[in-house]
């Protein structure tokens, strides 16, 4: 869910002008790792779930051109703003999904994707009315249970770097069976705190959120620790964003209370990563989302360096 995530990845190298591009990462951790990153040119967001033991995820973004041309929606405009951003407004919300069905999980690839794709719409309907209010776009994401060699946003991580990743390039989720099942088995909570974290990057792209972001990483060292507090903050927001989602869709078809209520506590299992986050933060803008009234609880950008530390 976020940049490169689940192991170390090579950074790309900074453009010397940032053109607009869609934002970022993933998260890293052990047991539970969320990653994203723009390649060159792209944004690719990674997210590793977490397994018995966390492993962490590092994430780098690039800027993409081309971002914020949306065919048929020229009035909805990704606005390149952080905490300034208007979907982070006290007045904008999302809404329960109307009825979110979701198949069973099972270890066949056809049917898990048809239960990914079925989560996204439901995401997808909790989260358009926010963005609809905000005046940015709404574009639907699409989901890949299998791993191409290249992608938009260009060659793909490795099973030790990430479990899934998004990218903005080609606005797809890439959520591998064999890497999925490997992680979170058949654990309902997980799978869902993955892709509702993924999805998160998703909204941070179609907001301007990530392409501000990535203005602000131009950095001659893409490891630095200027560029890795741009990370955190991204990760941590997607990590709130997901939980944001799972308190409304919570009691509404099949995702339960207490389904919704151990996704959010899975956003705690990952170890403390330079790239992501400690873990007590990474569960604390889960939490933050989770109770929140909308996007505005999710402000990494106004918190201070100790809350995305």
């Amino acid at each position: 869910m976020t940049y490169y995530a689940g192991g170390s990845w090579p950074p790309p190298t900074p453009s010397p002008v940032p053109p607009p591009a869609p934002g970022r990462p993933p998260r890293r951790g052990s047991g539970r790792a969320f990653g994203g990153l723009i390649a060159v040119g792209i944004l690719a967001l990674t997210h590793a779930l977490i397994n018995a033991v966390p492993h962490p995820v590092d994430g780098y973004a690039m800027p993409a051109p081309g971002y914020g041309a949306v065919e048929g929606r020229q009035a909805a405009k990704p606005v390149r703003k952080l905490s300034g951003n208007p979907l982070l407004a006290k007045d904008v919300a999302l809404v329960a999904p109307s009825s979110c069905d979701l198949p069973e999980i099972t270890r066949d690839g056809e049917r898990l994707k048809t239960f990914y794709t079925a989560l996204t719409v439901c995401l997808q309907q909790s989260w358009q009315p926010a963005l609809d209010k905000a005046g940015e776009p709404t574009l639907p994401v699409k989901v890949s249970v299998t791993l191409p060699t290249t992608s938009a946003c260009g060659t793909a991580p490795s099973k030790e770097q990430a479990v899934a990743y998004y990218c903005g390039g080609d606005l797809t989720i890439y959520a591998p069976t064999d890497w999925m099942l490997s992680d979170a088995g058949l654990n309902r909570a997980r799978h869902l705190a993955t892709i509702a974290h993924e999805y998160g990057h998703h909204v941070q792209r179609e907001s301007g959120i990530l392409d501000a972001a990535t203005a602000q990483m131009n950095s001659s060292e893409p490891s630095s620790d200027k560029d890795k507090a741009v990370v955190r903050r991204i990760e941590l927001q997607a990590n709130c964003f997901g939980a944001l989602f799972l308190a409304v869709a919570a009691g509404h078809g099949a995702i339960s209370r207490a389904t919704a209520n151990a996704a959010v506590a899975d956003y705690g299992r990952a170890d403390d990563s330079g790239d992501h986050g400690t873990r007590d933060n990474q569960l604390a803008w889960a939490k933050a989302g989770y109770t929140g009234a909308g996007p505005a609880a999710c402000d990494t950008w106004s918190a201070p360096p100790d809350k995305v530390g």
